[in-house]
């Protein structure tokens, strides 16, 4: 059971990194690397923003790899963690809303909805000042009642 919490509270404490990573280091020193998800310059191509699906599966790698290497430790579940969020990550950001695989495109799921106003509010902006939105699977509340107020 506790492996499970390590795994649950990992995952959770990723939305937290997330936001910041995105804000502070891709909106931050490492723009030249996110920019061209902001201006579409590589539409239907790889992106130089692909390359943080790399940055941060190391991490990840590294913590399960040391997890397996020394039994009896936490690592391996941290690592599991931040393994599962990155491939909710990569189903919702790449598959879902930017449409990569298209399905889900008519979805009426008011959370699914939510995420993919918030996102869109974010790549409204195309330099790396002034963005907004920067979390992942939570969002500001006003994107929430957009879709869950409605009667």
């Amino acid at each position: 059971m506790t492996n499970f919490v390590i795994v649950l509270l990992t995952f959770i404490a990723m939305e937290g990194a997330t936001w910041c990573i995105h804000k502070y280091i891709m909106h931050g020193f490492l723009w030249s690397l996110h920019r061209d998800h902001h201006d579409h310059s590589n539409v239907g191509k790889m992106e130089k923003n692909d390359w943080f699906f790399f940055i941060f599966a190391i991490p990840a790698i590294i913590l399960i790899y040391l997890g397996v290497k020394t039994p009896q430790t936490y690592l391996l579940f941290i690592g599991i963690g931040i393994t599962l969020y990155g491939m909710a990550y990569f189903f919702v950001h790449d598959i879902f809303i930017h449409q990569r695989i298209k399905i889900l495109q008519n979805t009426e799921n008011k959370y699914l909805l939510s995420i993919r106003r918030a996102h869109k509010q974010h790549h409204k902006h195309i330099v790396k000042e002034d963005g907004e939105c920067f979390g992942f699977l939570w969002v500001p509340q006003k994107y929430f009642k957009m879709y869950f107020d409605k009667k």
